[in-house]
């Protein structure tokens, strides 16, 4: 059966994951994680794209990201794979691909979903019983968004500035977010949406996307539909081409 084409829109939030081959490890030292940093840097600059949450785990990478245009997604994996593979490869004299041949990617529907994906992400290094607290992991976005390091890859959604007037009450909102653990449902909904390269968000979210691409593109039903993510009443997105 032909894989479905990856959507990619303009202005739209996209939640990306890419794995290491067989599930093997993709990082073995702490000067690879700091490589690939250094690299999905210069990639974010060359392609626009704006990154909001990231974790790099042992054998998989998620991104949460905004591009300016439907390309610039394939050309940053491009340009981050080429540079990091030949990198690995190089410093391990080994062969062959590190990568799962196709990264996943869910396009995310931003005022309902964007916290929840950015709370999924980070807590990557809980679920996996690696550290209690997501501030204890070095090697993600959390300590940016939710402790206010500075991190020069991100670049803060719009939703996460509506958390609050100033700095000090929008990262105290956003760690207070983090307080209950995410329910098994919404942990299902995010993997399946990635899993089946759907949209993670509600009717009207898939609407419009079906306006602007001709494509019907929705995961199968799961349970009883999804609260919105607390604090995360920000701006509404319009579904267009220009965005």
């Amino acid at each position: 059966m032909p894989r479905r084409p990856r959507i990619h829109l303009p202005g739209l939030p996209l939640h990306i994951v890419q794995r290491g081959h067989n599930r093997e490890a993709c990082f073995f030292s702490e000067e690879d994680y700091l490589a690939y940093r250094e690299w999905l840097g210069e990639a974010l600059a060359a392609t626009g794209c704006q990154l909001h949450a990231y974790v790099q785990m042992t054998n998989h990478v998620h991104l949460l990201l905004t591009p300016p245009s439907s390309e610039a997604v394939s050309q940053l994996m491009i340009s981050l794979g080429r540079r990091y593979v030949g990198y690995i490869n190089k410093t391990y004299r080994r062969t062959g691909t590190l990568w799962d041949s196709r990264y996943k990617s869910s396009l995310v529907q931003a005022d309902a979903y964007l916290l929840l994906c950015q709370r999924y992400i980070e807590l990557n290094p809980v679920r996996a019983a690696m550290v209690d607290d997501p501030a204890h992991y070095r090697w993600s976005s959390y300590r940016a968004n939710g402790l206010g390091q500075a991190d020069s890859l991100l670049v803060h959604h719009a939703v996460y500035a509506a958390l609050g007037q100033n700095e000090v009450e929008r990262l105290a909102a956003y760690r207070a977010l983090f307080r209950p653990e995410l329910d098994a449902e919404a942990i299902g909904d995010i993997r399946m949406a990635l899993d089946q390269g759907q949209p993670l968000g509600d009717s009207r979210f898939l609407d419009g996307i079906e306006k602007v691409t001709g494509q019907r593109r929705e995961a199968k039903p799961r349970g009883r539909p999804r609260k919105r993510e607390e604090g995360g009443g920000g701006p509404q997105e319009q579904l267009s081409m220009e965005m």
